[in-house]
């Protein structure tokens, strides 16, 4: 590794400074250890190419990408790219993948193997979030383990099974309590749901995937979940768990997941996040600022691990690239994107706060 110094001064080009502000407070994706990337949802009908995509999170030196459906533009845009993927098979897919493994092997033959290894798949995550509690969805609970094991076959026949993890996105609403973490357990009625699921990841060395969003707990129960708390800001010492002590909500939710998982029968099961978030505007504590505050705290914070976990950076995948003006819901679910659609940084203006600089120190690690 070589550091090189450069000084640059009496620099007044507006367009400079702010350019170079950009790079100086933006958070950077380079850092390895901090095992960040971001999820490229598609919701909206004003977002770039897929090319220019692939060539924004590149001049960001962004990773990491996890995208919702094997879109073949996206996935051809992404060849030679060096950027890590994790790849969902849509809910939509579970039964049929479940129902045959001749279908599991055509959809990795499809979506993965005619593209690999110009494509560095990293993860095929099976379902998303799938809510036994919903009527719609509960069909799918028994499918989720059929499926990944299916995919699983279809990845070990093709001689990757070391190569490509496989997964799924717990739902949140299974963790029954998280206060203190080290009491973290899957709600009784579907633990019998969870326990082959995690047994499963253990005996095959693969990661549990699970959403953390404070933003939610935050606005469902301020009184209890104070801004600071959500957003690592927090001073004092929230949740004392024995001898941990928990400063913010992430580390909470993360660690009562590793005791509930743990419980399960995966001691061994690492976590990945993936995704989290704050909206910059839409709704109560939605704002640039607060986003920006999250997002830059995140990125710092998991580079470090949990209470639970320490000294282990949190692979973690912030959502999301853009903003999606078609994203059912409230207002704010369109307004986590770090970008706007014309490929402008959100949070610029939210760390470049001094207005002119005479004179810059540069750092450039390579």
């Amino acid at each position: 590794m070589a550091v090189f110094r450069a000084t640059i001064c009496y620099c007044y080009d507006p367009f400079l400074v702010s350019l170079l502000l950009l790079v100086l407070f933006l958070p950077n994706f380079h850092q390895t250890d901090a095992q960040i990337g971001v999820c490229n949802g598609r919701l909206g009908n004003n977002l770039p190419s897929d090319q220019e995509v692939v060539d924004l999170y590149k001049s960001n030196g962004i990773g990491r990408m996890r995208m919702y459906d094997p879109n073949p533009q996206t996935l051809q845009a992404l060849k030679r790219s060096n950027i890590e993927l994790v790849l969902d098979v849509p809910n939509s897919n579970l039964q049929s993948l479940a129902n045959s493994t001749a279908a599991a092997s055509k959809w990795i033959r499809d979506n993965v193997l005619n593209y690999y290894p110009d494509v560095k798949f990293r993860i095929i995550v099976v379902g998303n979030e799938v809510d036994p509690s919903k009527d719609v969805m509960a069909h799918l609970v028994p499918l989720v383990l059929l499926a990944m094991s299916n995919v699983y076959d279809a990845l070990a026949s093709a001689s990757l099974k070391d190569e490509i993890k496989v997964s799924t996105v717990t739902y949140p609403g299974l963790l029954r309590t998280s206060i203190p973490p080290s009491q973290g357990v899957f709600e009784g009625a579907w633990f019998s749901f969870m326990v082959p699921i995690i047994n499963f990841l253990q005996n095959t060395n693969n990661p549990l995937l699970v959403n953390i969003y404070p933003y939610i707990s935050h606005i469902g129960d301020p009184q209890d979940v104070p801004l600071p708390y959500a957003l690592f800001t927090a001073r004092g010492v929230g949740v004392q768990d024995g001898q941990l002590s928990y400063r913010n909500l992430f580390d909470v939710i993360l660690d009562a997941t590793y005791s509930a998982v743990e419980k399960a029968g995966g001691p061994d099961v690492e976590i990945v996040v993936s995704e989290s978030g704050w909206p910059s505007a839409g709704g109560t504590a939605a704002s640039v600022e607060n986003a920006g505050t999250y997002y830059r705290n995140l990125i710092n914070h998991v580079k470090g691990g949990s209470p639970k976990r320490p000294g282990r950076a949190i692979e973690t995948y912030w959502f999301a690239m853009f903003d999606e003006n078609m994203k059912p819901g409230p207002e704010s679910e369109r307004r986590y994107g770090l970008f706007s659609p014309n490929k402008q940084p959100k949070y610029e203006n939210t760390w470049a706060t001094t207005p002119l600089v005479e004179s810059l120190v540069l750092y450039c690690t390579i």
